[in-house]
């Protein structure tokens, strides 16, 4: 298994490489592709870290963990529910959460297993998914509570979750994870809310690949959201959620205090 990230350098470029303790070792040529050791080894503190991938849009999971469905009183789709964020609203570790100007409202954590994809497919079967995903991040998928069920006509998923800030992605992705003996753990300003296993998801990761790879071209670098358990809830300025995932790490944002 292999931690991949990508970072800022110093020279304004991006950078890409393997975490292998409290270092990273840099390659060169593809992330996804042909790539190799270029010899350099950086410590992982000084360097920044962006968001692992580079994603032409997020799909994000509604209703996908029987846990949280039977608490909602909700029945398990017989297909994926879904809705699409933009690549505008990507953001990675430590970077700022960034209130909306014009909402006053609730802002709202949801930590998620996040699918990163490797080759860009389309109607890929159940079997053939694997092939096309890179591995597996960290997702908070951040919501504008009250914009969403502003509208009593329209749930406005794709609006509340779409600001700016509101798609943290990272701190990297790991590729050959078992996702399915691994859990969640959300916290607050260090307090616990969310611990929940992936193996309670109603569709599982080479499923939604399959499924979703036949309503759109999934493309490199995109971020399957693969949905939230019990325990969301909003968080106040200042606020920092953490959300981890044994073998890909801690990914940690804030919300900004108000000016």
């Amino acid at each position: 298994m292999a931690r991949w990230v990508r970072y800022a350098c110093a020279d304004g470029g991006v950078g890409f490489g393997v975490i292998e303790r409290d270092q990273i070792l840099e390659h060169t040529g593809d992330i996804y592709g042909k790539h190799s050791p270029s010899g350099k080894v950086l410590p992982l503190a000084s360097v920044k870290l962006l968001c692992p991938c580079a994603p032409s849009k997020i799909i994000a999971l509604w209703n996908n963990f029987h846990a949280l469905a039977a608490k909602l009183g909700k029945a398990a789709p017989k297909y994926p529910l879904f809705f699409i964020k933009p690549a505008s609203c990507v953001v990675g570790p430590g970077a700022p959460i960034e209130r909306p100007m014009a909402y006053a409202g609730k802002i709202v954590f949801e930590g998620e297993l996040g699918i990163v994809i490797g080759n860009a497919c389309t109607d890929v079967s159940v079997d053939e998914a694997p092939l096309y995903i890179h591995g597996y991040t960290c997702v908070n998928d951040v919501t504008a509570i009250e914009v969403l069920t502003a509208d009593p006509d329209f749930p406005q998923w794709s609006r509340a979750k779409s600001y700016n800030t509101f798609g943290c992605i990272g701190p990297a992705v790991a590729s050959g994870l078992d996702w399915s003996i691994l859990r969640i753990v959300t916290k607050v300003d260090g307090t616990e809310r969310q611990n929940y296993a992936l193996s309670d998801m109603i569709f599982s990761p080479h499923e939604l690949v399959s499924l979703l790879s036949h309503d759109m071209t999934l493309l490199q670098g995109d971020v399957i959201a693969c949905g939230t358990s019990i325990g969301v809830g909003s968080i106040r300025e200042g606020a920092s959620v953490e959300i981890a995932i044994e073998g890909i790490g801690v990914l940690e944002n804030s919300l900004a205090r108000q000016r």
